[in-house]
């Protein structure tokens, strides 16, 4: 995601709702930027650029971490990492922090947020304002979502397609109807508090990227629209 942002053109919004921060990791050694972040099942995987660190969100402490270039979406299939690197998504076994393949990131350099949901990953581009879905095995875009914001973080939970926006110093976190890109419901982040990666612990927290300022925060999800 570029590091200076711009003002989308102004389109009505459905009302939002203050995003409850329930806490906040980091920052961390080393680390000056907060770029994906994915959930494995036990751990918060955060992507810094060069590393990506595995938090235990009891504790806040890193327990691992692995020497990988990590520019920004991460994502977890249950098995295994992807990691956004510049133009490329590379599939990583976090026992070793090896890669095992790579594929052609979708939006070449401009991609943002990535999930993983339904054995495909999904993938941000940031000022193109679109979500791709794409074949993890080939890099092939089988599908294109439309936003009205630029696109940060990326997530799928219990059926329904969440992803962050981050637009000069304002930033939410918003439903969308998957077909249509209709919003549903947003979660308004305070001001200047931006959210770079994005993911779902399947449950009732996001785990929302900070960016520059390097921290992780868990965001409570809306307990209405659990299932």
């Amino acid at each position: 995601m570029p590091t200076t942002l711009e003002r989308s053109p102004a389109t009505p919004q459905i009302p939002a709702r203050a995003a409850e921060i329930v806490r906040e990791y980091g920052p961390f050694a080393g680390a000056d930027k907060i770029a994906g972040v994915t959930h494995d099942g036990d751990r918060v995987w955060a992507a810094t650029g060069t590393r990506l660190l595995a938090i235990d969100p009891d504790t806040g402490e890193v327990a691992r971490t692995l020497d990988r270039a990590s520019d920004a979406g991460t994502a977890f299939d249950g098995t295994h990492l992807y990691q956004i690197a510049e133009s490329r998504i590379d599939k990583i076994d976090p026992a070793t922090g090896d890669v095992l393949k790579s594929i052609p990131a979708p939006g070449h350099g401009g991609d943002s947020g990535m999930a993983w949901a339904e054995g495909s990953l999904w993938v941000g581009h940031y000022r193109e304002r679109k979500i791709y879905q794409v074949d993890p095995a080939t890099g092939a875009i089988l599908r294109t979502i439309e936003s009205n914001r630029f696109v940060t973080g990326v997530t799928w939970v219990d059926g329904e397609l969440w992803h962050a926006t981050w637009d000069g110093d304002e930033s939410d976190i918003r439903h969308i109807d998957p077909d249509t890109g209709t919003v549903l419901e947003r979660l308004e982040m305070p001001a200047g508090m931006g959210v770079s990666g994005l993911e779902s612990d399947g449950a009732g927290l996001f785990y929302c990227g900070g960016g520059p300022s390097g921290k992780v925060r868990a965001v409570r999800r809306p307990k209405e629209k659990r299932a």
